[in-house]
């Protein structure tokens, strides 16, 4: 069983930037895609971004392309999400998933995820 703690998150205004971490224990996430998802109050959980088991490839959510940015350490076991150019609509929890064993990241699908971290972006 692998357990996500996300960290990072805080109040921030807008523009400005932040970084998420993910740390995972219990297993090795080398072996799977890795992704961000968002929830913001009343609304549905999204797809943030995904990154490949190697890193090589990235897929990102049309709401964050060119300014959010996701990478990985497979030696820490640990994904990142660097968001820049914050808006008051990326205010959500952020929820770090443990991709499907089997799924490449372009088809995202995760069978794990944190308990989130909230981020907030103030106008």
């Amino acid at each position: 069983q692998v357990q996500l703690v996300e960290s990072g998150g805080g109040l921030v205004q807008a523009g400005d930037s932040l970084r998420l971490s993910c740390v995972a224990s219990g297993r090795t996430i080398s072996s799977v895609a890795m992704g961000w998802f968002r929830q913001a109050p009343g609304k549905e959980r999204e797809f943030v971004a995904a990154i490949s088991r190697s890193g090589d490839s990235t897929y990102y959510a049309d709401s964050v392309k060119g300014r959010f940015a996701i990478s990985r350490d497979n030696a820490k076991n640990t994904v990142s999400l660097q968001m820049n150019s914050l808006k008051p609509e990326d205010t959500a929890v952020y929820y770090c998933t443990r991709g499907r064993l089997g799924v490449p990241a372009s088809t995202y699908a995760y069978d794990s995820w944190g308990r989130g971290t909230q981020v907030t972006v103030s106008s």
